[in-house]
């Protein structure tokens, strides 16, 4: 399949048209049709993202692969998006799996429950969407749209993925019975857990980031960092972090670009700012030095967020109010400040907070949690903080600071 859908890009660009191409279970997108000689822009494997449809905005759909890739897109009406639903969906259905018989064997339940339990997610969301659509039989009627066929075509996905999703959970199952102790067996040494619970924190990486002898700061490491913190706004809070998460992913893929183009040649963040200021494109629109000025800046709010919380602020939206007032909100414009405004009201409590920096459920609330939280974000923060630090100083010798404002 193939058509227009338009693709989130950044905040000053918003949504742009795009000629997208699935085939071969890839996605493509290209800068339009006529110029799909020249290779596309980007691609998605569908075997591996997630298709999430949007709450509200019926022309919607996201392709994630939670940490590495991000796609929002929007199709031309909410038909044209169904029958982009139905395309990614049989296409990610019918994907031939072409890892190793042990690869499979290793992991083929646990991943294939959790792309089903995924897929289902997606339909139900789908359906409850449509049915509310039939509600309103003259808006469809408007639209030009049959809603019997496109609920029956979504119910018939939804069926045979469910019959897939039971077969596959009952061979896990069973297969699980069959491997139990028999009765009278000798007991069977077994791990204990860990009384530390696992926190989401302890995951992230700058403070693994080791410079080099000039204070550079290793590519790779830096970005795999920055998309470890992708999962994690996602856990907070799509709606908060929402416009901080898009213009991360967004600025993390421009730098990655650079870094692919000549690996060997930008092995520090230093190396690439100093070679686009030599070739004069340090200040181009779009370039991997605006990419990182932005990408440090949305750093630097999520800093002062976690500072406030780690010295004890228990009040989650004033503390990302007060994180946004001394990071980003001096380059928002208006538009996009209110657009911060009205995301801080769905900001989680603290113990909702609490919730999404742990790995089990319950952990949050177990003795020890606080002590472990502040022991993390103390080797965390300021192995971040140094970073920025540096980032700063270089820009700052640079003269390549904007004051813009989008």
């Amino acid at each position: 399949m193939e058509g227009i859908l338009f693709k989130w890009t950044n905040y000053i660009s918003g949504w742009q048209p795009r000629w997208f191409v699935l085939e071969g279970g890839t996605l493509s997108y290209y800068d339009s049709q006529e110029d799909s000689w020249k290779g596309c822009k980007g691609s998605i494997k569908i075997s591996v993202c997630e298709i999430q449809v949007h709450s509200s905005d019926f022309t919607r759909v996201d392709l994630t692969i939670p940490g590495e890739q991000y796609f929002y897109l929007r199709a031309i009406n909410a038909a044209e998006r169904q029958k982009w639903l139905v395309a990614l969906g049989s296409a990610k259905a019918c994907l031939t799996d072409n890892r190793t018989k042990r690869e499979k064997e290793h992991q083929e339940n646990t991943d294939a429950l959790k792309t089903k339990m995924s897929e289902l997610r997606l339909y139900c969301d789908l359906l409850l969407q449509q049915v509310n659509q039939i509600k309103d039989s003259e808006e469809t009627e408007e639209a030009g749209e049959n809603p019997g066929t496109m609920v029956k075509s979504t119910c018939t996905t939804f069926i045979k993925t469910l019959e897939e999703c039971m077969l596959i959970a009952n061979h896990t199952f069973s297969s699980d019975q069959a491997t139990k102790t028999p009765p009278g067996s000798p007991p069977v040494a077994t791990i204990k857990p860990q009384k530390v619970p696992a926190y989401t924190w302890r995951y992230q990486r700058f403070s693994d980031i080791r410079l080099d002898g000039d204070s550079g700061i290793p590519t790779q490491a830096f970005l795999d960092s920055c998309y470890a913190i992708v999962p994690v706004l996602d856990k907070l809070g799509s709606t908060v972090f929402g416009p901080v998460k898009m213009d991360f992913t967004g600025n993390i893929k421009k730098i990655h670009q650079k870094l692919s183009s000549d690996p060997g040649s930008f092995p520090t963040l230093q190396t690439i700012v100093l070679h686009e200021v030599q070739t004069d494109v340090a200040r181009v629109r779009n370039s991997a030095t605006e990419a990182l000025l932005w990408l440090k800046r949305g750093l630097k709010f999520l800093k002062e967020f976690l500072s406030l919380v780690n010295s004890g602020e228990r009040d989650i939206p004033g503390a990302l109010g007060n994180a946004y007032g001394r990071s980003l909100r001096q380059y928002h414009g208006w538009v996009v400040r209110g657009v911060f405004a009205l995301a801080l009201r769905a900001a989680p409590s603290y113990s909702s907070f609490a919730a999404a920096l742990v790995s089990r459920e319950g952990d949050e609330l177990k003795e020890g949690f606080n002590t472990g939280m502040h022991r993390d974000l103390g080797v965390y923060l300021p192995a971040m903080e140094k970073q920025l630090a540096i980032l700063d100083a270089l820009y700052e010798e640079y003269n390549l600071e904007s004051d813009e404002v989008v």
